[in-house]
C-alpha cells in the first residue's frame, strides 16, 4: 500500500478545490479502497487551518479539516519527528512546517503531495508527487 503525505498546500488545494485538485481526490479515493493512506502532521495541519480560517473563517476551516480527518490520518509531532524536521531545515533551508512534511514522509517511506516547488531542493532523498501551484 502506499502512503502519501500532504503538505499544507496540496490540504488546502483540495479543500477550496484549487487548481487540478482532482489529484488529491484520486488519492483520496484510492484511501477509500484500501489501497493507499494519506497522513499530515499536527504541524502542517495547524498551517492549513490558519490559511484557510483567512479566508473562509476559523468556524468553516475547522469544520472543514474535521471532516477531512475521516481520509486522512493526523500525525503527532515527537522528539524524532521535530529532531528530523530541523536537520531538515539544517540542510535544505526549507520553510519551518514544510520541513515536518518533509520529515514525515521521509520517516513513512512515503509519498509527498505538495503544490510547493521548493521541495526539489531535497532532490532523490524526498519522493514527490507535484501538483500545480496555486494561491491561496
Amino acid at each position: 500500500m502506499k502512503i502519501y503525505v500532504l503538505d499544507a498546500s496540496a490540504a488546502v488545494l483540495f479543500l477550496t478545490k484549487g487548481t487540478n485538485y482532482e489529484s488529491v481526490v484520486s488519492l483520496v479515493k484510492k484511501t477509500h479502497d484500501g489501497d493507499a493512506r494519506l497522513a499530515i502532521s499536527t504541524v502542517n495541519w495547524g498551517e492549513v487551518l490558519y490559511s484557510m480560517a483567512k479566508n473562509i473563517g476559523l468556524y468553516r476551516a475547522t469544520a472543514d479539516l474535521k471532516a477531512m480527518s475521516a481520509f486522512v490520518e493526523t500525525v503527532a509531532v515527537d522528539e524524532a519527528l521535530a529532531e528530523a524536521a530541523a536537520i531538515v531545515k539544517f540542510h535544505y533551508k526549507l520553510g519551518y512546517a514544510d520541513c515536518y512534511a518533509a520529515a514525515l514522509a521521509m520517516h513513512m517511506d512515503a509519498i509527498l503531495v505538495t503544490a510547493d516547488p521548493d521541495f526539489a531542493k531535497l532532490g532523490k532523498r524526498l519522493k514527490v508527487l507535484a501538483l500545480p501551484l496555486h494561491s491561496e
